[in-house]
């Protein structure tokens, strides 16, 4: 469409040029000084850009933008219906049927704890308690399953224990798996039988049922392992098992693979932060970090402590998390990369103030003289309100991200708390509400 437009631009110009009189010649020289200045200008616009340190006053694409150089617009409480369908409710995962019926059958012993399909639908994860319960300190082992509930191998060796079921996953091209673990305690290899007492020939009863894989098979290979938890890779079959991260006495939590398969990204922090998060009923939190799957390369990307689990963009440029209301989006490709702190705080009081009004029907908080709002009802407290009140009610942090388009960012607050005798967090005043990205206008002179 534009090419024919141009042509009939040409067109009408030669004609009109003729029919006044004028000869073409002059008409043509026109179309090129036209040009000519197009190309200076297009040039010149290319050394201010450079100059700003931009690849391009218009770019192609937003992952061509650094991160520092985004600007943002914030659409408060968005209706849930404009959501995906996995973030409508947060109904918990179904395990994989045919898995599910062998541990019902097979393994009646051991407790099934989650099971994680591969992408391409072929082949699951088992998560699952030896012991047959909820293990207290959320430890598991794994095991490899076709999609149609055939065993196919064990994945941890005796040394290794896998931590935090939410921490398990697929690659998207699905080529590797990846879970956090940690050393095993009391792991004792099998025992080998004396050289003179020979093991006498195992005698086969065909008519005898099958006996189930033990769960933890001798052949595996010990694998480096530490305290404190760790990033584990292995491949689509569960083998070359290694330890991605190797920095004992950090603990990695919330890894999430790059949508081209290339790296993770995670949370770290130490024992005693992480005890503090515990001791106030916090989710755990640590400091963003994006580790190269090939070598393990590891680079922090963040000295503050982010509230958030990381995503991803969809083109794998930039990774995102969150502190209290600011979302912090940082360059992940790059020679020279950056990192940019988006702050929420005020378009989220804002929102805040009126979500009380029109859903919790209750009086926004009036403006005090030193512009700091009052609590509501004579400041009452509640649920995801300040300590000494002044904040409308809803105001809470964002607590999680989901990235759908280069340009779209899903931003989630919510007042969550764990208490004591209680394995559920208490999760209140949870809103949606959309990150519109896009780059930064560019003055030129």
């Amino acid at each position: 469409m534009s090419k024919k437009i141009e042509q009939g631009s040409y067109g009408r110009l030669s004609s009109s040029a003729v029919a006044c009189g004028t000869p073409v010649w002059r008409a043509r020289a026109a179309v090129m000084c036209a040009l000519f200045a197009v190309v200076c200008g297009t040039a010149g616009c290319r050394s201010v850009g450079e100059k700003l340190g931009i690849s391009a006053v218009r770019p192609r694409a937003l992952r061509d933008v650094p991160a520092a150089r985004l600007a943002f617009r914030l659409e408060p409480d968005i209706s849930e219906d404009l959501l995906p369908e996995n973030l409508k409710m947060d109904a918990p995962e179904e395990l994989l049927a045919t898995v599910k019926t062998q541990f019902e059958t097979d393994r009646k012993d051991e407790a099934l704890l989650r099971t994680v399909v591969s992408p391409d639908g072929q082949r699951a994860l088992a998560l699952y308690d030896p012991g047959g319960g909820q293990p207290a300190e959320n430890t598991f082992r794994i095991d490899l399953y076709g999609a149609d509930g055939m065993f196919v191998r064990n994945i941890l060796p005796q040394n290794l224990e896998g931590i935090t079921l939410a921490a398990v996953a697929w690659s998207p091209d699905a080529q590797w798996i990846a879970f956090i673990g940690r050393e095993r305690p009391n792991a004792t290899p099998s025992p080998t039988p004396p050289d003179d007492l020979p093991a006498a020939p195992p005698v086969f009863d065909p008519n005898a049922p099958p006996v189930p894989t033990p769960s933890v098979a001798p052949l595996i290979a010990p694998v480096p392992v530490f305290k404190t938890d760790q990033i584990y890779v292995a491949d689509r079959n569960g083998d070359n098992l290694r330890p991605l991260t190797t920095r004992d006495g950090l603990i990695y939590l919330n890894l999430a693979w790059s949508p081209d398969s290339r790296a993770l990204a995670a949370l770290a922090c130490r024992q005693d932060e992480l005890d503090a998060r515990m001791n106030e009923g916090k989710e755990f939190a640590g400091r963003p970090r994006i580790i190269e799957r090939a070598d393990g390369k590891e680079r922090l990307l963040d000295d503050q402590v982010m509230d958030a689990p990381p995503v991803w963009s969809p083109d794998s440029s930039k990774v995102a998390t969150a502190f209290e209301t600011d979302v912090a989006i940082y360059d992940a490709v790059g020679g020279s990369p950056t990192g940019a702190r988006l702050p929420l705080r005020d378009p989220l009081l804002n929102a805040s103030a009126t979500y009380d009004t029109t859903r919790l029907k209750r009086a926004a908080p009036a403006a005090a003289a030193d512009g700091k709002a009052q609590p509501p009802g004579g400041g009452a407290t509640a649920p995801g309100a300040s300590v000494g009140g002044g904040t409308p009610i809803s105001f809470n942090p964002v607590i999680r991200l989901e990235w759908l388009q280069p340009e779209t960012l899903l931003v989630r607050t919510g007042f969550v708390r764990y208490y004591q005798n209680s394995p559920d967090p208490v999760r209140s005043y949870l809103r949606w509400h959309v990150l519109h990205l896009s780059p930064q206008a560019v003055v030129l002179s």
